[in-house]
């Protein structure tokens, strides 16, 4: 079971302390060099961040409406950069995404509105195995089955 964390973010899937330090806006972060945190917003271009992953140990990002999937696809394009920090979901964040979530790289969230702990573990038990690779290196179904 994954416990509440401290900041406002939950569930997290870290172990270690939780980002404090407040999000930036993308342009007031690639303006200044001592945030490191920054928000995305689903219209900003998470390739920008790129050169600065080293310096950052939160990235937010918004989901103003949970039928918005841009934010998957910046996950995905962080994590595939190299980011390891906190990568956080924010806004309105259905229990029944947080596993196609955690595939694309999320580790912890802050939905809007309250999630039940058990519906959100049985979400994340509902596929055991992944059909194709992602984010988050569980191995393909077909790789375990034929090596």
């Amino acid at each position: 079971m994954v416990e509440p964390a401290q900041g406002g973010a939950w569930p997290r899937y870290r172990d270690d302390e939780v980002a404090e330090q407040p999000s930036v806006t993308l342009d007031a972060f690639l303006d200044q060099s001592n945030a490191g945190a920054v928000r995305l917003e689903p219209d900003d271009d998470a390739r920008r961040l790129i050169p600065h992953l080293g310096r950052l140990s939160l990235i937010e990002i918004a989901f103003p409406k949970y039928r918005d999937g841009r934010g998957y696809s910046s996950a995905r394009i962080l994590r595939e950069a190299g980011y390891i920090g906190e990568l956080r979901a924010q806004g309105d964040v259905l229990v029944d995404q947080i596993a196609f979530m955690r595939r694309c790289g999320f580790d912890s969230f802050a939905p809007e509105g309250s999630l039940n702990p058990e519906a959100v573990e049985r979400a994340l038990a509902v596929y055991p195995h992944a059909y194709q690779g992602a984010a988050d290196g569980a191995q393909a179904i077909w790789k375990l089955r034929h090596g």
